[in-house]
């Protein structure tokens, strides 16, 4: 392949990065280039630099390709601007909790130093990260059964080697994956390495998956997940009275619902009367709207095309109970707990009036914090692997937690004398 025509893959990928290509069929096919050339952009810039200079170096002056050089140039300042707006991500969460929350945040909370050489190292080679985490003092605790559905009902825990005894704050993630595919090991680690690396105990799970378990099995599984925590994180020296919740995708709507409803029986078959609270929620470009009840076009169609078939296994027409009740934005309260919501303003798989929408209604119904982060030219699964953008949202939801944690410390009531 000659150099112009790599350097028209390279501006295409970069241009459809920046804008996405328009509508429900093209931003599907748009997804995945748009997603890795938008994270991995300062990989892109070196290797365009490499490539180019190669050409410059290798050819006669006369024989130089104008085109391709142009080409070239164009490549590297949208690459510029892409690795611009994906480091200033963590700027974007952080100016958003400091306008959304109350007096008391500290957004200087500090971040382990150990955590950030650790960071240094993923940026270079972001699909090497699984074990990064030894070196950053993180245990893991795999394959711990909490549900009867062999793989499916397993879970690992992520501890620091000096964790203490007892009184850890807990966070659950959950993977995301169309509710159809993923696992525990996929998703979420450059979080919980993060967290566990700092004192925190940090659980992933395993799910049922659709089709062959449709809906609503996976709800039920995270909230199997939340009663074991409940009574076994104590074992890894976690506070089981503090529990985070977070996950992007499908995970993202499985964090959104298990937070909107604590105890809901139709969730909780054969154990309706355990509390399956939590205090705060993290969704990441989550499903909220999934019974198309804002009208939202592409929410609709993602109802129809993907959901009925494929995860509740029946029609909407036939069943709309059905996914009213698995619908978040349905499903508000003002006992709803505190909840931090992320969402890509560039995200072709779910668009980001789902999350808009979302936070509206969480803001006119709950009395706690509702605190919204719109990235700017971000794509949907953003946090897979560490990027900028990705380790720059860690931190701030870092932040956010530590900052929520010892919140939660200080109002807590004293015990018993």
């Amino acid at each position: 392949m000659g150099f112009r025509r790599r350097q028209v893959i390279a501006a295409g990928l970069v241009a459809n990065a920046i804008r996405p290509l328009p509508g429900f069929r093209g931003g599907l096919l748009g997804f995945f280039p748009g997603w890795l050339t938008g994270e991995l952009a300062p990989h892109l810039l070196a290797g365009l630099a490499v490539d180019t200079t190669v050409h410059l170096t290798r050819g006669r002056r006369g024989r130089r390709d104008k085109v391709g050089l142009a080409l070239a140039a164009a490549s590297a300042l949208g690459l510029g601007y892409l690795i611009k707006q994906g480091g200033g991500a963590g700027v974007v969460v952080r100016t958003a909790l400091e306008e959304g929350l109350s007096e008391g945040f500290d957004a200087d909370v500090p971040v382990s130093e150990l955590v950030g050489a650790v960071t240094r190292r993923r940026l270079v080679n972001p699909f090497g990260f699984a074990g990064e985490g030894r070196r950053a003092g993180v245990v893991v605790h795999k394959n711990i059964r909490y549900a009867p559905h062999g793989k499916r009902g397993l879970l690992d825990v992520y501890t620091s080697a000096n964790t203490p005894e007892s009184g850890a704050p807990v966070l659950l993630h959950v993977h995301g994956g169309g509710w159809t595919i993923g696992n525990k090991e996929q998703q979420g680690i450059p979080l919980m390495q993060h967290l566990a690396a700092k004192g925190w105990v940090c659980v992933t799970i395993n799910y049922r998956l659709a089709p062959r378990n449709p809906w609503p099995a996976q709800i039920v599984d995270v909230k199997a997940a939340i009663a074991w925590i409940k009574e076994h994180v104590t074992e890894y020296g976690g506070d089981p009275s503090y529990l985070a919740i977070t996950g992007g995708s499908a995970g993202g709507h499985l964090t959104a619902l298990a937070a909107l409803t604590p105890g809901a029986p139709e969730f909780q078959p054969g154990f309706e009367d355990v509390d399956t609270s939590v205090q705060v929620a993290v969704p990441h470009y989550g499903v909220y709207d999934f019974a198309g009840a804002t009208g939202h076009r592409a929410a609709v169609l993602m109802r129809d095309t993907f959901l009925a078939p494929r995860v509740v296994r029946k029609r909407y027409v036939d069943a709309p109970e059905v996914f009213e009740a698995a619908s978040p934005i349905l499903r508000i309260t003002p006992d709803a707990p505190d909840f931090l919501v992320i969402h890509g303003a560039s995200d072709t798989l779910v668009n980001v009036a789902q999350a808009r929408s979302f936070v509206e209604r969480l803001r006119e119904t709950s009395r706690r914090t509702v605190t919204y982060a719109e990235l700017p030219g971000t794509q949907h699964a953003f946090d897979v692997f560490p990027s900028l953008r990705s380790q720059a949202v860690v931190r701030a939801i870092d932040r956010y937690l530590s900052w929520h944690w010892h919140s939660h410390r200080d109002v807590r009531p004293s015990p018993p004398r």
